[in-house]
Formats: C-alpha cells, structure tokens, sequence
C-alpha cells in the first residue's frame, strides 16, 4: 500500500494523489462474467409468474427485544465512537450487486465526495454516483450494481478552505455467481450518521451471508434506518433493540403448498416436504413477499418509506440508535452486536414468523414445520413447541413460547446463552453470531422457500431420522434385509429389516407415499413385477403392487425428474443402452418419457444431483476402463458430461449419497475378496479423499445407498 502526504495550503485547483485503505482492484467473482443489471424487487425477476395472479397484500411488523436483565443497560446510553467503529474499515468482499468502497481518513478534510463510473476515464456514471457527497466518513456501500461488472470509483477530500484532492482511482468487480441478491437502500438516519461507514459496512457483511448461502435468482430490497423511531414515526418502546416491517400475501392453501413442493431443490426440502400436511389446515397461507417470488409466485414488493403499502420495498430493517450497538468484532460485554440484529430482522423479512404474532387463522410458512412430539403439531402458544423438519422425530430448536417475544423465534435462555443463536428471542450483550449453512436459520428459510447453496443433499435411506444416509444390506439366500445407521463411514448401530418373500429381490430404497420413513422397491425377476413395502422404521406395514417392466429393461434407481416431490423410476436396458424415467404417484406409472441412450461400454450404476441444480443426473461405470463418469441431465435431457475418478482394481462401485453432508454426493465402493467397503468422497466429479467403511459379514451385499 503506498500514501502520500495531504498538503494543505494549495487552493481549489490544486490536485494530489493520496492513498487509500483499499488500493488496486477487489474482485470477488465466480464463473463466467455476467452483464446483467440488477434486478427490481417488483418485476423483473425471473422467478415472479406472469401466468398467476397477484394475491392480496398487507404489512406486518416484528420488534426485538433485548434481554430483561440487560435491556435497561443498553437504552439511553451510547457507545462511544471507538464502539461503534472499531478501528479502521476490513476488506470486506463485493456482493452480487454491491461493493464497499473505503479510503483513508486525508488531516483536515470535513467532506467526501464519491465518483463511481463502468469506465476508467469516468466519461459516465453510475447513476446517483455521480459528486456525490458522502459527509465526513471513510466509506460507502455502492448498491443497485450489476453482476459481474468492474467499476471504478474515486474519492474528492475538501478541506474548510474549499481545497479538493482527489485519490488514486480504484476498482472493485461484483460477483458474477448466479443467486440472491440483497439491494440494500441506506435511510438518511445512516447516511448523516457521523459512524454511517461502520454502519454500512456491518449491514454490508450481513448481505454477503445471505448471498453466499441461497441460490434463488430473486432480488430482495430492504430499507435500512438507524432510528429511535419506526418507519412510521412510532417511538421505539422501552426494551426494544430493533425492527422490521415486511409485506405479505394472503395465497390460498393448494397454490402456496404447490408451488413450495414444486421448488424443491435441496435434501432438506426432499425431508420436510415429506411431513407437509394431507389437508389444509387453513384456508390460506400467508408468506412474505420475497419467500412468494422465491416459490415464484407473483408477490412484488409493495413498501413505502415509512411502512405503508404502495412502494417497492419487500421490507424495512431499523436499528434503534439509542441502543448501545457495536458495529465491529468482537463484541465487548457492554454491547449489542449490530450484524446479529440486521441478520435477525432480515430474517424476518425474508419469511421468518407464525401466525400468532399477525392473528387470525391463516398459517405462515413457518407455521407448517411446529411440532409437539412425533407426528404431533402444536400450532398454539400453550405447551411445548420446536422446530422440526421430518414430523417432529427430529428436534432442531425450541420456538419461543413468552408472549413479551416473538413465536416465530427461538426460545431463549438466560444470558449469557449458550446458544446465541441469530434468531433467539431475547438478545444478549456481549455475544455474536451469524446464519450458517448449518444453523437453524438456514435450514428454516431454505424448507419455507429459498434453495441453500450446498445443502446436504437427500439422504432418501435415513432409516433413524438423524439426517445422515443409512445403508441396506440383503441375503439373496435367506431374503433378509438389514440396516446399518451410519454416521458418515462409521456403522454405530445395527437393526434387522423385515424378510422378504421367495421370489423378489430389493433393488432400492425411497418414501414412496411422502410419510417421512424409507420404503422398499421390490422387484421379481420371473414375473416382472415390481411392488413397494411401506415401511415405518424397519418395520413392514403395508404393500402395493407396482408396475410390471417390459422385457430387457431393469431398475437401477430413483429421482425426482419432474419436478411434483415424488420418486420417480430409472429403468435401464443393457442389450440397447437406453434409458426411461417412469414418472410415478406413488406405486402408479403416470407417464414413461425415454431417458438418453448411454455410450457402448458404460452401465448406469446410480443417479443423484451431483452439480446441485435441482435436476438428477446419472453416474456412469465402464467395467473395461474401470472410468466413472457423470452426466448431468435437465429433467430427461443429457445437456453435458464429466470424467470421474477410475476405480481401484477389486473394487465395484454401488452407489452415492452425501456421507460426509457437505452437499455433494459420494461414491461407495465394494470389493467383494475382502468384503471390505469404501467411500470416496467428490467434489461433484472430482475425488477428494477415502475413508474406508465397515466390512460386511458373508452373504450380504449392500443394496442402499
């Protein structure tokens, strides 16, 4: 980094070049470089149908509370400026429609004014961009930028006496990934802010987790302020730490539940769409504009300024300035952490909350996923009440039942909480987190409507409820089946399966009647008949007959290729290389579409979504070559392909599943001389690393995963 001294004394004319914080280029971007402008939070996103119709709207409001202890501590008493600030400006990195520009404090400047251009001879401007003064700070956030783009921005310092310098020019790239976008709008209650740098920065940093963490190709806009008042003049109560106003629709039942199963992309949606009641339990449902256009349902943004219905806001984010707020890391003891209050109140615009906070009858989205115990919902504010996305087996957090907070949080434990999650009820000073990939809140947003960006994918043999993917073993001589419940490549315990009759034999493993429990596809060889055995747990309930399978052709797996949350068949034919889909209802064939014709030499061994676009792909073996390879498919359609790892001699490829849960299925191999099994862990198809699972006893293979 180099700087050069401010000289004071030169008159208005005279320009110098002096040094920055952030110098050169910041470039933050993936894939291939996009053009593309900003989407509007009203209509020019592409998940918003234009085939539907629009749904009435009104405004919802949510306050946060600190904790009761700490609460009158932090009213009524700022921080100081070291405690807002927290030193110098971080790096942080651009978003998909933003960047942080950042300079050094010039002795004796009072004003900043702020250029930002595409081009480098600054010959156009970004619109608004343009000599525009940014006060006495050290940084803006540039917002309503394009994907993709380099821009270039520059800095004029003036002293008292009218003298201007201008900095070096810099440049900073927004990122070219494709996914949510966050187009923050700063109130002028953060702009005047002699500390707007910070404040910016940190609502700038809660942005980029968001984006980092969903892939919709919607754009959010959310009005930031830093008040003692609400959007509409209100002043804060005693207590209150921040707020959020947001725009919901009133969507009947069917469109909401259908359009919710419809975008199920990630292996949490596979899991919670299978505890999704049989029957409205209401006649509507009531999301938030942004989860509406993430289903895409036409749900545009509808806030004004101060809160009322008639602007393009999908919500408003207020801070109370009176609050003793921090906007640096680590948080002291004394303060509130400013980045867990903005993601918290962006969580709830983006479609956090229940029905007991808005009244009436009609569920939130949030409100489909509220358990008791197993199989039992409470959707009440009396008794027990948690969070849980396979019909309550599961517990993953407490809903907040203390009417002084709001049910749509977590519950909250005395301070300081050994939890502090974002979206506790009561905040707690001196504590900090943020929304993970793992954490509840993540996992909340993407079952009521967002796509997590390397969720754990289905795990369709999760036998225990534990999220992880199990394994079925099976005697061809005694028709027994088994389960091992795996963590990863570790077997911790073991149950027995029910026996199957003479005749069929097990081919895979899926909930084929959406209940939440893995049941068995059976096929007999002789007759060619397959059937289903519902299963809950390991126990045999019920069966069904399936479809009978022309001659030639075998079943190798199941996915869901149309898109409706239910398994559908692959079938394969060895003599010809080609492939079918069987679209089913359950145990009922709806339609048979041909998949593609495979290359000579390879067989069709497993599918799953190995790039993580929502659409099944296929996992080739080539015994001669012993080469792997994934073709990846847009429903029926082989749009491109990838070499995977070669296999280890001795050893047979069985089949994938994400075993380490980071998103991305794996491979598990077989070496049937030593019965020993193996996991090779990808990176869609790139081998990473191996770790060897448990050897199987004489007699049985491994059928699932």
């Amino acid at each position: 980094m180099r700087s050069c001294p401010y000289a004071t004394g030169f008159r208005s004319e005279t320009m110098q070049r002096w040094g920055f914080l952030i110098a050169g280029s910041i470039i933050f971007a993936a894939g291939v470089v996009l053009g593309l402008a900003a989407l509007g939070a009203d209509t020019s996103s592409p998940r918003r149908n234009p085939n539907l119709p629009e749904f009435p709207a009104a405004v919802g409001a949510h306050e946060t509370r600190a904790d009761s202890e700490s609460a009158l501590g932090l009213q009524n008493a700022m921080p100081s400026q070291a405690q807002i600030e927290g030193g110098p400006l971080q790096m942080i990195p651009p978003t998909r429609s933003s960047f942080m520009a950042a300079w050094q404090k010039v002795s004796g400047a009072i004003d900043y004014r702020l250029d930002v251009s595409t081009s480098a001879s600054f010959d156009s401007y970004v619109d608004g961009y343009h000599d525009l003064d940014v006060g006495n700070v050290t940084g803006r956030v540039v917002t309503g930028l394009s994907q993709g783009t380099t821009y270039y921005y520059r800095v004029s310092a003036y002293d008292a006496t009218g003298t201007v310098s201008y900095s070096d020019v810099m440049t900073a790239t927004t990122s070219a990934s494709l996914g949510l976008i966050i187009n923050p709008t700063f109130d002028f209650s953060i702009t005047s802010n002699p500390n707007a740098a910070a404040i910016e920065a940190t609502i700038h940093r809660a942005i980029a987790i968001y984006e980092s963490l969903f892939s919709d190709p919607i754009t959010v806009s959310i009005l930031f302020r830093y008040s003692t008042q609400a959007p509409n003049g209100k002043p804060f109560p005693s207590g209150w730490i921040s707020r959020s106003d947001w725009v919901y629709y009133t969507i009947p039942w069917n469109t909401f539940i259908n359009a919710l199963v419809a975008d199920a992309i990630t292996g949490y949606d596979a899991t919670a769409n299978t505890s999704l009641p049989t029957s409205a339990l209401s006649a509507n449902i009531r999301p938030t504009s942004a989860i509406g256009r993430a289903v895409r349902l036409n749900t545009p943004g509808g806030l004004t300024a101060s809160g009322t219905i008639g602007g393009s806001y999908d919500g408003i984010v207020t801070l109370n300035s009176s609050v003793r707020f921090q906007f640096s890391r680590p948080t002291s003891g004394s303060n509130l952490d400013g980045q867990r209050a903005t993601e918290h109140e962006m969580d709830e615009v983006l479609g956090f909350g229940s029905r007991l906070n808005i009244g009436g009858s009609d569920l939130r989205p949030q409100d489909l996923f509220s358990w008791s115990s197993t199989g039992v919902r409470n959707l009440t504010s009396s008794g027990t009440r948690y969070f849980s996305i396979n019909r309550g087996t599961s517990r993953i957090v407490y809903f907040d039942q203390n009417s002084n907070g709001d049910f749509g949080d977590w519950q909250s434990t005395a301070c300081p909480q050994a939890q502090p999650y974002v979206q506790n009820a009561f905040s707690c000073a001196g504590q900090y987190s943020d929304v993970t990939l793992t954490s509840p809140e993540a996992i909340n947003l993407d079952v009521i409507g967002y796509n997590l960006i390397n969720s754990p994918a289905p795990a369709p043999t999760d036998f225990n409820g534990d999220g992880k993917p199990d394994w079925v073993l099976y005697n061809a001589s005694t028709q027994q089946t088994a389960i091992y419940y795996m963590n990863n490549n570790v077997r911790i315990a073991s149950a027995t399966g029910p026996t199957l009759p003479a005749g069929p034999k097990l081919v895979t493993v899926a909930d084929f009647n959406r209940e939440g429990h893995p049941d068995y596809l059976l096929f007999n060889p002789s007759t060619r008949q397959t059937a289903i055995w519902y299963l809950s747990g390991v126990t045999h309930v019920a069966g069904a007959a399936g479809p009978t399978l022309y001659s030639g052709w075998q079943m190798v797996g199941t996915g869901d290729f149309n898109k409706d949350g239910k398994p559908d068949w692959v079938l394969y034919n060895a003599s010809t290389q080609q492939t079918a889909i069987y679209y089913m209802n359950n145990n009922v064939r709806i339609a048979s579409p041909y998949g593609p014709t495979l290359p000579a030499g390879s067989k069709l061994v497993a599918v799953a979504d190995f790039n993580r676009d929502g659409h099944p792909d296929y996992l080739l073996f080539n015994p001669s070559t012993r080469q792997t390879a994934i073709w990846y498919l847009s429903g029926v359609t082989h749009i491109a392909s990838a070499s995977g790892p070669t296999l280890s001699s001795g050893y047979e490829l069985i089949g994938t599943a994400d075993f380490n849960r980071d998103g991305k299925p794996d491979y598990l191999l077989y070496n049937s001389s030593t019965r020993q099994t193996l996991i090779w862990y990808l990176n869609k198809n790139v081998y990473v690393s191996a770790a060897y699972g448990p050897t199987l006893p004489a007699g049985w293979s491994v059928v699932a995963p």
